[in-house]
């Protein structure tokens, strides 16, 4: 209740300064309204390769700022409430620029009235999905009417949305209550490295050069999904003494955590020349390049690591439970490109003899299905989809 009416005074307060900065008029910009960097950052370089002419603004969180920041050629601002001469600044922004582009759900967009010439492009954070949200996120059953009914305001907004497949299109159509007309299928912009070979020798030889112990090994990669119960009592699922033991000389794990519980991670001492936390380095993509096989669970990784036709592992040791508490879109067992492992006995025993699996939907199908519009030129259709609206 007290989050609720939270809430709506901070929605109040932000209506009320938006209809005052809608008296302002609309002009040539462009604003990135960014919780997550790659699909933004791709489009912001190509847009400069083609000197698309028009002011471009980033609304950032306190994670995204240091990122975005060091972009000279726009204006980057700390879009939280606790800086307010940002957050009104920003907020003047998003009323005046022609075209605004969002990558998450945000509540304010329930009350951002823009004007009718305004474009609103949903960028959304990741190519394919495994668990639900939006409209048919279990925890809805929770929710207040009045919270539902905020949603829909929000997703009504979206006059485009970037889609990659004709899978996530349906998605969507689910999660939004979208219709055709809204979808753009340029491709997702952050799949499009992984098309660019000369691109991806560069990104190795960094990180070569940023973490020498990666060089002449096997890499295998953990990157779990989050999980609300870790903010309270983290503990790493995958039991480190009882696995990378059985690894082969020239095998290291890579450990990749969510921000919220990156740190809290412990690795024991004897494992420390076999086991590493990267979990503060930015480049989830990039750390793909460099590893050869992944372990990961309901997280959106591997719509993207299935372009690299590498072995995934998918460790869902809390499936029932996670099924109940998120819920999947389909039945996700059945159609992962690799084998499932419910305990770490089974990831290392899979991984030890052969991380792909007959039973189990191929690489290349999964990549086929969820990959569809995503080309190696998807950065260049959104910024063409940008320069018609501006």
């Amino acid at each position: 209740m007290a989050r609720e009416m939270a809430i709506t005074l901070y929605l109040i307060v932000f209506k009320t300064i938006f209809a005052l900065a809608k008296g302002f008029p609309i002009k040539r910009k462009v604003v990135f309204v960014v919780s997550f960097s790659e699909n933004n950052q791709r489009i912001w370089k190509e847009m400069m390769r083609q000197d698309v002419p028009c002011r471009v603004i980033f609304l950032a969180t306190d994670k995204m700022h240091p990122i975005f920041s060091r972009e000279k050629e726009a204006e980057t601002l700390l879009f939280e409430v606790k800086h307010p001469v940002q957050f009104l600044k920003g907020i003047y922004h998003l009323a005046t620029s022609k075209v605004v582009l969002v990558d998450n759900y945000y509540g304010f967009m329930a009350v951002s009235d823009f004007k009718k010439e305004v474009t609103c492009i949903q960028l959304w954070h990741a190519n394919g999905a495994i668990k639900k949200f939006g409209l048919q996120d279990p925890s809805n059953e929770m929710r207040s009417a009045k919270a539902i009914s905020r949603f829909k305001k929000v997703y009504a907004k979206f006059n485009k949305i970037i889609v990659g497949s004709e899978a996530m299109a349906d998605i969507f159509r689910e999660a939004f209550g979208a219709k055709e007309e809204q979808f753009a299928r340029t491709g997702i912009p952050r799949t499009d490295p992984f098309f660019d070979k000369r691109k991806q020798r560069r990104i190795v030889d960094k990180l070569y050069g940023k973490f020498p112990y990666l060089k002449g090994k096997k890499v295998v990669l953990y990157a779990p999904t989050y999980r609300e119960q870790d903010l309270v009592a983290f503990k790493l699922q995958l039991d480190l003494e009882k696995m990378v033991p059985s690894f082969s000389e020239d095998m290291i794990l890579l450990v990749k955590l969510h921000p919220a519980v990156r740190g809290r991670m412990v690795i024991p001492d004897e494992l420390k020349d076999k086991v590493f936390d990267v979990s503060t380095y930015a480049g989830m993509n990039e750390l793909l390049f460099v590893s050869d096989v992944l372990i990961t669970d309901y997280s959106s990784i591997p719509f993207e690591y299935s372009l690299l036709r590498k072995p995934m592992i998918f460790y869902l040791y809390d499936h029932e439970s996670y099924l109940l508490e998120r819920g999947v879109w389909e039945d996700y067992k059945t159609s992962l490109p690799g084998p499932v492992a419910y305990t770490t006995e089974e990831v290392t025993r899979i991984l030890l003899e052969d991380p792909f699996n007959e039973e189990s939907a191929s690489v290349a199908e999964f990549c086929e299905k969820w990959n569809q519009y995503s080309q190696g030129h998807s950065s260049e259709n959104v910024v063409r989809l940008i320069n018609d609206c501006l």
